[in-house]
């Protein structure tokens, strides 16, 4: 019988790595290195997000028990201390250009054409404890850090993710990451600023988000609603002139306010620029938002995001991208797969065979042919389009 590589190879096989030597190369990550490499580091740490290890030194020990399939993915056995070294000193920003190279392998590009590029802005905190140090104190006795995250939901990933403290508030985070002209942006009340709204609005952007009960609305006019439906009330008017502490808003269209009952009786009142859409599509968009929470559950229970190898806030920042990274490959696998298995369900097999000598086909049940390789990049995958 041939060699026969492991699920885990299968998996790296996604991984660009030209691009990435590059990238590393460009930092200078690997200069001066004699024991670790960017790319170990980079295969230790995937290899302990999809083996869901809870501690450094376990990951250590379950990553050298596997010392016989470890030249094949171009790897060997790594000391803890050394390991933990890296994380604590290395550059995340290798593993960012990482994250976002796989975000090229898989961008929507039918939704954006199709004009319905809906991304939606939410963040996740994951807490630490209090060994973290000063940069992660939230309160007294409380440590911890936040992902902020654009998410789309059409694809069904992540596009863009910011690490911080707990203490950054959400709006000072989503002011760093970059605006897509004409997309559909849905958020919460944690984005409540009305000079950043302005700047998505400069971008020709569709805002769809909530009121903050304490703001009024002047010049109101009312539209006609169906009566008996979700839709309450319709109606045009424009924001307050001025912003807390007597400053000029600079959002000074005209808005929407759209009052809507949900299934659980509760009433929101969403804010949206969008003059012109039906009333129920613009809460169907709100609707939506439960698609990111839905990512954050499966991240931070398939991938056992709330357990962190380290301490520091480099090491913290470097988990949490790899971690977006581990979720990628595995969408990219599962999508190449062509199979009909949840994610869930799909990621749990992966667990439990990481370090099998078995392909993907046999380990879906699937015929030989059905799983996709590699052999063009550009491709779109089926679950992105």
């Amino acid at each position: 019988m041939g060699h026969q590589n492991t699920i885990f190879h299968q998996i790296l096989a996604n991984v660009p790595w030209g691009q990435f030597n590059r990238t590393v190369a460009a930092h200078r990550t690997d200069k001066g290195v004699r024991q670790l490499d960017t790319r170990t580091q980079l295969i230790v740490l995937l290899y302990g997000q999809l083996m869901q290890s809870k501690s450094l030194r376990r990951l250590v020990d379950s990553f050298a028990s596997q010392q016989r399939r470890l030249y094949h993915i171009g790897s060997a056995k790594v000391a803890r201390s050394t390991l933990s070294d890296a994380n604590a000193h290395r550059s995340p920003e290798v593993f960012s250009a990482l994250f976002t190279a796989l975000l090229g392998m898989v961008s929507p590009e039918v939704a954006k054409k199709a004009g319905e590029c809906v991304l939606l802005l939410d963040s996740t905190t994951v807490r630490l404890n209090r060994l973290s140090g000063e940069w992660a104190r939230f309160s007294e006795g409380v440590h911890g850090a936040k992902a902020h995250i654009i998410y789309d939901p059409d694809a069904d990933c992540p596009i863009h993710a910011v690490i911080t403290p707990e203490r950054v508030n959400d709006i000072t985070a989503a002011k760093t990451m970059p605006i897509t002209p004409n997309a559909t942006y849905v958020f919460d009340l944690g984005y409540y600023d009305f000079g950043w709204w302005a700047d998505l609005d400069a971008a020709d952007c569709r805002i769809v988000t909530r009121f903050k009960t304490n703001t009024p609305l002047r010049e109101i006019g009312e539209r006609l609603v169906e009566p008996g439906g979700p839709i309450l009330s319709d109606r045009t008017g424009l924001l307050p002139a001025r912003q807390s502490g007597r400053r000029h808003n600079p959002m000074n269209k005209r808005v929407r306010e759209i009052r809507v009952r949900t299934e659980t009786g509760t009433v929101l009142r969403l804010l949206t620029n969008d003059l012109t859409s039906p009333a129920c599509k613009i809460a169907g968009l709100y609707k939506r938002r439960w698609a990111i929470e839905l990512f954050f559950r499966w991240v931070k229970q398939a991938l056992k995001l709330h357990k962190f190898l380290g301490n520091s806030e480099n090491a913290v920042r470097i988990q949490i991208t790899v971690a977006l990274i581990a979720f990628l490959l595995l969408r990219i696998t599962h999508a190449r797969a062509e199979t009909t298995l949840g994610m869930g369900r799909f990621a749990t097999l992966v667990q439990v065979n990481l370090m099998h000598r078995r392909t993907i086909h046999d380990l879906l049940g699937l015929p030989e042919n059905r799983y996709r390789s590699r052999d063009n990049p550009q491709e779109v995958l089926p679950w992105a389009a």
